[in-house]
């Protein structure tokens, strides 16, 4: 997607790292599958055994960490405002808040994540969204997250 391109329906991985700074272990989306402009979209995590946390967290039970899953949301929603925003240079997102966060199922090895995040409001640099967080139609977590865009550091 182009900055300003509200016309593109999906975002691949190369292009979600465009966007924002994150790599992995911490990166939470693997691509996004549908956007409505600037309005909503999806992304998808593809949940893995290899993953770090699932060392510690637990070893015997492997459980994806709900604090992973809300960053997975809050990414979504930070590539849909970068990607959405006319910015013309590169931007960062920082989390400001979060609320009403319910954590409803376990997430799993093998799940396939869908982060379901919609516009709520924005006012110049602040963006509100709530988020879903859906696998295999039931929805396992849920939080309303609030972000401000900033330039990046001056190098």
């Amino acid at each position: 997607m182009t900055e300003g391109d509200s016309t593109r329906s999906t975002a691949e991985i190369l292009e979600i790292m465009a966007a924002l700074p994150h790599r992995y272990p911490f990166l939470m989306i693997d691509r996004i599958i549908e956007i409505n402009g600037g309005e909503s979209c999806i992304g998808v995590k593809n949940v893995t055994i290899n993953e770090p946390h699932f060392q510690g967290h637990f070893p015997s039970n492997p459980v994806m960490p709900g604090v992973l899953l809300i960053e997975g949301m809050a990414q979504t929603a930070g590539a849909l405002c970068i990607m959405a925003a006319d910015a013309g240079h590169a931007k960062l997102v920082y989390f400001l808040t979060i609320d009403n966060a319910k954590f409803r199922h376990p997430v799993v090895p093998g799940d396939v994540v869908h982060f379901h995040v919609k516009r709520l409001h924005n006012r110049r640099s602040i963006w509100k969204y709530s988020a879903e967080a859906i696998v295999d139609e039931k929805k396992v977590a849920e939080a309303v997250v609030c972000a401000m865009m900033a330039d990046p550091p001056s190098a």
